[in-house]
């Protein structure tokens, strides 16, 4: 199969820290961002425009209100036998949906004036995402409702509003078992109002694409559906710099919809290393008055699928590198922040990431613009059940009457960026069973081509065996295989497409600076500290560790890349510890829920970033207790070769071979016997010379509290944040990797303090509390930005240690 695609995304530029934008002259644009008032409860009343909501909390959204807890064991406890595990009796499990309080009706309320209102606007209402089945409601008439927290969705609210004092009201309402993992609860994605004239573009009504790119030009085809007669569309396009490339005017309809052919000489295109984007004006007239104009970025692109070269970006063989992100942030929750999305993307891309996978959900409109801007290619998912259900009160409640209204939302919101080169429109779902789950496959992926005939769909498969026989895996554009390593030769040889992606790959399992003796693999693991060993050998039951993975994307060039799971560990879903509490969070990230890389990081970085030096020992070197036992130490290196040292004793000359899995991507020393000291590696060139050493020490009793914030300046927005990570060193300044304590933390001056975490999967204290343990021997602290410019002052104590500052500034 072959995609061509010239593909640009609608960005309309707004304020974040101002509840109404003025985009031009002809269009309005209000992010209800403040003044939202908010109560968890029944209140039938509150859709009224007079209910009495002043006793109500006074919050900003994006809001989540499941986040601040407490943890609970009791919440959401599910008895069940997850079969896509596998598993064939009911078992308790606590923790799958966070133990975070996220069940319930809850209603939000706000009010809000139109500039400039014009009875003979059209005023549309824009949720980015509602947890969940939002019913809406404006100057106390319902406009409207939805099902699926993760859906965009809008409703003309024309025929219901007034210039000033709109009243706003939001009824939404969590059930029980709705969810595999935690999923939030609220405003948790952005709402906004848009005001345009009759005479206008549509919703999400541009779409752009290319049939031909060569070096000398672009042929950038735009299609506009819009409404009115006797109707003008000018489009124009911007380089990065802003200088004017083309433009061009056309009067000619078809139908709804106009039609423009564009060349862009000499086309910058848009790719991973270099996400060059354009810049479009589209301006629509009657005569020659400007009735509407959007403006928007986009990217000029080439993406092809073919049995013989793989996946090609601009003609180059790409494999994809990615990981699968779920939508939580951690501490934040599921309130979408870009500062967050944008650590979480910077930290990636520095271990040599170049795709992500939105999993099991609708991606945000930040993280695609974040991802077209830092140059991530893109695998948009829609759902993560169909018709048959894997939880009682999931996706299968409304798949009758909202699939195709929810695929048509996404693909129509989200198609013009180019980052997104392929659509998912399920995961690991039940109906891979049987001849009706083959036409749910088909009716789906027909939606998707309809909407976009620019990119693939594929369907991550983790039945294989049953989509072999029912035709299921053989009608996907792309086949996407979760796991099933030991079925990749057959599936390919089966299947006519001619080519296997690795849809969801590893699930290994790690708990950061944890370690566990002997050192050994093996499947579901437990121990009686509830975490993994982060020597990265323990994984589960239907999954591998990421070598044989490795080995696929290196020896079969049919394999198109992989998607881990995960790159970040997330609330809820926290095998292997399912059933027991009080795990809460899962173990499966490349990086912890603070963001803090554990050793796998440094893994997949020796693989995928080709550009720096890798070069990152395990396990830490305190170990009180284990004098003379063996402790063995893995290098994760992009070197071949190295020695290892001891307190300056060669342990000898470790080199990649094929021995094993494990012996061709990690250097391993499995017979060192633990001594205080230093521990020092010296990586060696292809000749056998040093060129690159790292040590760690075995440290002393924690002294001082070292600060690092991932930025010192903010955005006096209200909203930025800066990341801090908290260690803690000794006398002679040397990392104490096993300190667990308790820290407190103050923010001075124009700023506050947001949240805290640790990355421990079995702590219950609360994110936003001011204080919390170190998890070994580290801790991220959230300063989040007020609206006044200046300075802040993060102060972080514990007892017995020294106190350290550190000072940021916003502006």
């Amino acid at each position: 199969m072959k995609t061509k695609a010239l593909l640009f995304f609608l960005s309309i530029i707004i304020l974040s820290c101002s509840k109404t934008k003025k985009e031009s002259s002809t269009r309005e644009i209000l992010t209800l961002k403040e003044g939202w008032k908010f109560q968890k409860g029944s209140f039938p009343d509150a859709a009224s425009s007079d209910f009495d909501d002043n006793n109500w909390e006074t919050i900003n959204v994006p809001h989540d209100w499941a986040i601040y807890g407490p943890f609970d064991k009791e919440i959401d406890k599910q008895v069940v036998a997850i079969t896509q595990n596998g598993e064939e009796v009911a078992t308790e499990k606590t923790g799958r949906t966070g133990a975070l309080p996220y069940i319930g009706e809850a209603w939000y309320r706000n009010t809000f004036d139109i500039p400039n209102y014009d009875k003979n606007k059209k005023v549309l209402i824009l949720f980015e995402g509602a947890m969940s089945e939002p019913e809406v409601f404006v100057n106390g008439k319902k406009v409207g409702e939805w099902k699926y927290g993760y859906a965009y969705f809008y409703f003309d609210i024309s025929e219901h509003i007034q210039a000033t004092n709109n009243s706003l009201s939001v009824k939404l309402n969590n059930k029980g078992k709705s969810s595999r993992w935690y999923p939030g609860a609220g405003l948790y994605r952005n709402v906004r109002v848009i005001l345009k004239n009759q005479e206008s573009i549509d919703q999400w009504g541009t779409f752009i694409t290319t049939p031909n790119i060569n070096e000398e030009v672009a042929q950038v085809n735009v299609k506009t559906k819009v409404t009115g007669d006797n109707l003008k569309l000018v489009t124009t396009i911007f380089d990065a710099e802003g200088n004017e490339v083309v433009s061009n005017e056309t009067t000619t309809r078809f139908g709804n919809q106009f039609e423009q052919n564009i060349a862009v000489k000499n086309p910058k295109l848009w790719d991973t290393e270099n996400p060059y984007l354009y810049k479009a004006i589209s301006k629509l007239y009657v005569g020659n008055t400007l009735k509407d104009e959007v403006t928007t970025k986009f990217g000029i692109r080439d993406i092809n699928y073919d049995r013989n070269t793989g996946f090609s970006l601009n003609g180059k063989p790409t494999k994809f590198k990615g990981v699968c992100l779920h939508h939580d942030l951690g501490p934040l929750g599921a309130a979408i922040n870009t500062s967050a999305l944008r650590r979480q993307l910077t930290i990636l891309k520095d271990m040599g990431v170049n795709a992500i996978r939105s999993s099991h959900n609708m991606p945000s409109f930040e993280q695609l613009e974040l991802c077209d801007e830092m140059g991530f290619l893109f695998l948009a998912e829609s759902f993560d059940e169909w018709k048959k259900p894997k939880v009682e009160n999931g996706y299968n409640l409304y798949f009758d009457d909202y699939a195709e209204k929810d695929v048509i939302n996404l693909v129509r919101a989200t198609r013009n960026h180019p980052s997104i080169v392929m659509w998912s429109s399920g995961n690991e779902v039940p109906d891979q069973w049987g001849s009706e789950g083959v036409k749910r496959a088909k009716w789906l992926q027909d939606i998707f081509h309809r909407e976009d005939p620019t990119r693939p769909v594929t369907v991550g498969m983790d039945q294989v065996k049953a989509v072999m026989e029912s035709g299921f895996g053989a009608i996907m554009d792309i086949p996407g295989l979760n796991y099933r390593v030991h079925l990749y030769e057959e599936a390919y040889e089966r299947f006519p497409q001619g080519f296997i992606l690795g849809s969801e790959t590893a699930s290994t399992v790690s708990s950061r600076g944890i370690y566990h003796f002997p050192v050994e693999k093996g499947s579901m693991m437990q121990h009686d500290d509830y975490q993994s060993s982060s020597y990265d050998l323990e994984y589960c039951s239907w999954s591998n560790l990421p070598e044989d993975d490795f080995i696929l994307q290196d020896d079969k060039p049919w394999v198109l890349g992989e998607f881990v799971w995960t790159g970040f560990d997330y609330l809820g879903e926290p095998t292997p510890y399912d059933e027991v509490w009080p795990s809460r969070s899962s173990y499966f990230g490349i990086n912890d829920l603070a963001g803090l890389p554990k050793d796998r990081y440094y893994l997949y970085r020796s693989r995928w970033n080709t550009k720096d030096e890798t070069l990152h020992i395990l396990p830490h070197w305190n170990w009180e207790g284990r004098e003379g036992e063996t402790t063995p130490v893995f290098v994760y290196t992009n070197y071949n070769s190295a020695e290892l040292f001891l307190n300056g004793k060669s342990l000898g000359i470790q080199t990649k071979n094929n021995s094993s899995p494990q012996h061709r991507y990690r250097l391993m020393w499995m017979d060192v016997n633990y001594e205080s000291g230093t521990l020092k590696v010296v990586a060696l060139d292809d000749n056998g010379n040093p060129t690159a050493e790292k040590e760690i020490k075995t440290s002393g009793k924690p002294h001082q509290l070292i600060l690092e914030p991932n930025t010192t300046t903010i955005k006096a927005n209200g909203e930025d944040l800066a990341f801090v990570t908290v260690s803690v060193v000794d006398e002679n300044e040397i990392p104490c990797p096993t300190a667990t304590n308790q820290l407190k933390f103050e923010v001075t001056g124009n700023g506050r303090y947001r949240a805290a975490c640790n990355g421990d999967a079995t702590s219950l204290e609360q994110f936003h509390l001011p204080t919390m343990k170190l998890f070994s021997g580290k801790l991220v602290v959230l300063v989040q930005s007020t609206k006044e410019a200046g300075d802040i002052t993060l102060t972080v104590s514990g007892e017995g240690l020294e106190s350290s500052s550190v000072q940021l500034k916003s502006m």
